[in-house]
């Protein structure tokens, strides 16, 4: 794999309902910042089945994604991941995993039936992610596809375990930034001339009369990013519009 494109998939009617709020995204952002990754995009979406194969389906055409999945994967008639997660990503094979089933019976004994034990379902060659407080993991695809419960309690450590194992430390990634003080309008000629390969960030503000503009330039090559920001410097130096280098 390229550099890997992060995706964070967080299913919960009661998050778009207003009856929770959501807690995964910021600790996932968190992480990957920390590591020098970032997200590529992340949904929130409610528990439809259909709906949730689609999103699963979008994130796997990206042959470089990698998904933290968070919700779905309990024992009530709307945990829904488990079964998605297996259409999509394994033609819909599924198996009994014998260590989930293990893990599970420590926890419950006898009482893993008739329905915990469906928690065992899994989609066929998953791995198992640790859930330090109730002991029913987590599981993933491919070093891929990670998929945790909606606690945020249990899903965290499942995270950073996966992190930890797969994705330790990304590439450093560069970044330089300007305020110029001059409309946004006035730059969009050197706008068009940036490269592909680096990130361009634009964030107009006024405060009073006085317009200005914060640029920022950023991208895994050093020198990438600053021939392109030195096309901004330029430009303003040649029009004698003040600028300083920072917001």
């Amino acid at each position: 794999m390229k550099k890997p494109n992060f995706y964070t998939v967080i299913i919960g009617t009661e998050l778009l309902n207003g009856r929770r709020k959501d807690a995964h995204f910021e600790f996932v952002n968190s992480e990957l910042l920390k590591r020098g990754f970032e997200h590529k995009a992340s949904f929130v979406i409610k528990d439809e089945p259909k709906f949730i194969e689609d999103i699963f389906a979008l994130v796997k055409s990206d042959e470089n994604s990698v998904m933290f999945c968070f919700g779905g994967i309990g024992a009530t008639p709307d945990d829904y991941t488990r079964v998605a997660a297996a259409k999509v990503f394994r033609d819909g094979d599924m198996e009994t995993n014998a260590r989930a089933k293990e893990l599970i019976y420590e926890r419950f004994g006898d009482d893993m039936y008739p329905h915990r034990i469906n928690m065992a379902n899994l989609p066929i060659n998953a791995g198992l992610l640790k859930n330090v407080v109730s002991n029913v993991p987590g599981f993933y695809i491919d070093e891929r596809f990670f998929f945790c419960p909606g606690f945020p309690s249990m899903a965290r450590d499942m995270v950073l375990e996966a992190f930890d194992k797969f994705y330790p430390q990304g590439q450093e990634k560069f970044s330089l930034v300007l305020t110029a003080y001059t409309s946004e309008n006035t730059l969009i000629d050197v706008m068009e001339q940036v490269e592909e390969n680096v990130d361009l960030s634009s964030l107009p503000q006024m405060i009073g009369d006085v317009r200005k503009t914060i640029i920022s330039i950023s991208g895994y090559d050093k020198e990438s990013v600053e021939r392109n920001f030195a096309l901004f410097t330029d430009f303003l130096e040649k029009e004698k519009i003040d600028f300083n280098l920072g917001e």
